[in-house]
């Protein structure tokens, strides 16, 4: 694996372009034992030029973002978490399907790590996939992934597309002062009840975007987007290339071109695509975050051909379906759920009508495994909700229930006076959240749980 970055952390300079061009990634050593160490720990990052001092930030193992932890199907992942901070803390692994006991809800599925403290975490993930780890520990969850803590996981499927170039980025942002320090303001109960904190300095990777990448004239390009914003809902608009989506989430999906060359990435999301450079040398295909219709578009992966070109290919690679996940659910079998959240403004936001503060003494659902299930959820604030399904991955359902979208969900947003119905197969049993990707709205009420078998 290539590894370059072009970002100051503790002084040094660190990676921050994951080109995936070996089966394995340049992690850290595990230690004798077997674990790879990963501390998360005060650190400094640089957010503006001097005579700024680095902002004050947090660390997995060192880097902003964390290590790429990267496996085949069928390994485990084997860290020894270590609580650097001086709040409790655990991580937490959305969108891996990982077994309960593993899944680092703090408080829920497991023990929040007081300071000091330890905790050896070893699972072999299910699904091949894209996915991100964050820290999961209640209140100050905002505050911990907002100055850092964050970061990517591949596990690599058994066969891998026909690909010259595979690239994974991520996006975060930045909420800095004129003195080039991080805002303490996630504890803003305006922000949190509102549409949640968003920094004005975005970042692709460890570094302020746009991310400058080269790939070879006519190269076939892979590229997998996480967005690690607390709270940045966007569009994502290309330019220069037509992709196609070939999964979401994590999950495999049935490719498909973005309407309009753009599609919309809430907190938590993934998305891959796959594409062809212009055969142009010098041309360029550019990804740019759209917002608001009066705001400019922000500039954030900029992949410029260049060098000898590579043979043309036939149509794109498709990846392998999960075979995990159903190929039919029975809906008419299933049942249904009504998840509703309330509030904002003034008010704390609410799931059901409970605020929450930590996990509720009972779960929205008791489900048995295996059960067909449909999760109505629906968003009665006035921003948009990003919620977040744990252990699961679901289908988006149509407005009359007849069908669903062609991929697989773990993060779904709902807008504001919407309903959006999911579909799942309850086949992951244990305690699992159902709450908001937005630590922010997590820390302002929207949490709750639901019980597998």
């Amino acid at each position: 694996m290539s590894f370059t970055r072009r970002v100051l952390l503790h002084g040094s300079l660190a990676a921050a372009v994951w080109r995936l061009t070996a089966a394995r990634a340049d992690s850290p050593a595990p230690s004798a034992s077997g674990f790879l160490p990963f501390e998360a720990a005060p650190a400094e990052l640089v957010l503006a030029p001097p005579p700024a001092a680095p902002a004050s930030a947090l660390a997995y193992a060192g880097q902003i973002p964390g290590p790429l932890l990267r496996m085949k199907l069928g390994e485990a992942l084997k860290i020894r978490l270590k609580n650097g901070l001086q709040d409790p803390t655990q991580v937490c692994f959305p969108g891996l399907r990982p077994p309960n006991a593993s899944a680092g809800y703090g408080g829920l599925t497991n023990p929040r790590l007081k300071s000091g403290e330890s905790l050896d975490i070893e699972f072999a993930p299910p699904d091949a996939g894209f996915s991100l780890y964050f820290p999961h520990a209640g209140a100050t969850d905002a505050a911990q992934q907002g100055r850092g803590l964050f970061g990517p996981i591949i596990v690599d499927e058994p066969d891998k597309p026909d690909v010259d170039e595979d690239f994974a980025v991520i996006l975060s942002d930045w909420n800095a002062d004129g003195k080039g320090q991080i805002k303490d303001d996630f504890s803003d109960s305006t922000l949190a009840r509102g549409a949640g904190r968003k920094g004005a300095l975005v970042f692709a990777n460890g570094a302020a975007s746009p991310l400058k990448l080269t790939a070879r004239p006519s190269a076939r390009i892979r590229l997998r987007l996480g967005n690690a914003a607390t709270a940045r809902l966007t569009s994502v608009a290309v330019e220069g290339a037509k992709p196609l989506i070939v999964a979401v989430d994590g999950q495999p999906s049935e490719p498909f071109e973005p309407l309009r060359n753009q599609f919309p990435m809430g907190p938590g999301a993934r998305f891959e695509l796959i594409f062809d450079m212009p055969r142009d040398s010098g041309a360029s295909v550019d990804f740019s975050l759209r917002g608001a219709p009066d705001a400019a578009p922000i500039p954030f992966v900029a992949i410029r051909a260049e060098g000898e070109p590579v043979a043309g290919r036939a149509a794109a690679p498709r990846l392998p379906p999960n075979p995990l996940l159903p190929a039919e659910m029975a809906l008419e079998t299933g049942r249904r759920t009504d998840i509703v959240v309330t509030g904002g403004g003034s008010a704390p936001f609410a799931l059901n009508g409970a605020t929450f503060a930590d996990w509720a003494q009972k779960p929205v659902a008791s489900l048995a495994r295996n059960a067909v299930t449909v999760f109505a959820i629906a968003n009665k604030t006035a921003v948009v909700q990003a919620m977040r399904l744990g252990g699961h991955a679901a289908r988006i359902l149509h407005s009359m229930d007849d069908g669903w979208e062609p991929y697989w969900r773990d993060t779904i947003l709902v807008q504001p006076g919407r309903t959006i119905s999911i579909a799942f197969v309850a086949s992951n049993p244990g305690k699992w959240p159902i709450e908001s990707s937005i630590p922010e709205h997590r820390a302002a009420g929207v949490g709750g749980w639901f019980q597998v078998g």
